[in-house]
């Protein structure tokens, strides 16, 4: 019998890029914010050996290069367990989207063969045996509003923020990665990251070789502290207002957008496909409180004051020939209580 699993996406509220590692990775900062729209993973383990993914979507690859092969090879020899793999991919995020979608696969797929094997990973193990698949998955065993550092890898949650009406509009181009980050690079090329205009650049920097990071302990009361400290460094405007401990309007993510964070794609990735600055436009005029692109793309979001003003602003972008859907935000604990 097959394990259903729900693998959901993520937006990212502001993403500041950093030089050049050694390893030819950027130091990157994010904020990722898990959201209600989903892909559908189903995996099964029988008799036999071999990992077989299944996916009707023909942009989605199904041998070993697929995030969910590379997971379940690395679960499975961590748990010592034999078996035909079967994974089924049901498509309904957008490929090349910026929405996580290839790497929340993976996670659920973790999550999937361990509640098929009725084993289980500690949760340092499970961090890091993500990290190693990419960047941006140990984010999806958290859930809800955390704080990426490192390549993205390395996370913090932060303070679980109140559910947020969202709408995503998912364009019909996609963005590569790889590609976004070398134009980045063309771009910028020896500009000094402290110089460049993204508001993160003159907030009090994070030590990236730090080992507070999920991804390197299994779990500490520390990691508590840090995610607290984090979370009230991040909603301090960057105009020295101090933090605020409450919002007029009861959201502590618009207080967190309203200081002024950016994308830093936006600055290579727009010029490249201007139809997508034309999209954040039309967020904003249907009522957006902030508007972004969500990764390097292609899919962007617009955060709303109520569910009601995102319904209306989705009808209206969709007459406009946008596929815009209207959703909210996930809370972790909204997260995990759906997951499954």
């Amino acid at each position: 019998m097959a394990l259903t699993v729900r693998s959901f996406a993520k937006i990212n509220l502001g993403l500041y890029i950093g030089s050049p590692r050694a390893d030819g990775f950027h130091d990157l900062r994010t904020v990722y914010q898990t959201i209600s729209l989903y892909d559908v993973i189903r995996v099964s383990v029988a008799r036999g050996t071999g990992i077989e993914i299944f996916c009707a979507d023909p942009r989605v690859p199904c041998d070993q290069s697929n995030t969910c092969h590379r997971i379940a090879e690395r679960v499975m020899e961590e748990l010592d367990a034999t078996g035909k793999v079967t994974i089924e991919i049901e498509k309904r995020l957008p490929v090349q989207g910026g929405l996580g979608a290839g790497s929340s696969n993976a996670v659920a797929t973790m999550i999937g063969l361990e509640r098929a094997l009725k084993k289980r990973l500690t949760q340092g193990k499970r961090l890091r045996i993500a990290a190693a698949v990419g960047s941006d998955l140990p984010l999806f065993l958290v859930g809800g509003t955390v704080l990426g550092i490192g390549r993205g890898e390395e996370v913090f949650p932060m303070a679980d923020l109140a559910s947020q009406p969202v709408v995503i509009i998912t364009p019909e181009v996609g963005v590569s990665t790889p590609r976004a980050f070398a134009d980045w690079d063309a771009q910028v090329g020896g500009e000094n990251p402290a110089e460049l205009r993204s508001t993160w650049a003159g907030q009090r920097p994070v030590a990236t070789s730090s080992r507070a990071g999920l991804t390197h302990l299994d779990g500490s009361d520390r990691l508590v502290d840090v995610g607290r400290a984090l979370s009230a460094w991040l909603v301090t405007p960057n105009t020295g207002a101090p933090a605020r401990g409450g919002s007029r309007a009861g959201s502590l993510l618009l207080d967190l957008v309203r200081t002024g964070i950016e994308n830093d794609f936006e600055r290579v990735v727009f010029p490249q496909y201007p139809e997508l600055r034309d999209i954040k436009g039309a967020l904003k005029r249907a009522g957006a409180a902030y508007a972004s692109l969500s990764g390097s793309g292609s899919a962007l979001y617009g955060l709303f004051r109520t569910r009601a003003a995102a319904a209306e602003a989705a009808k209206r972008l969709t007459k406009q020939g946008l596929r815009a859907e209207a959703t909210t935000t996930l809370t972790r604990s909204q997260y995990w209580a759906k997951i499954v």
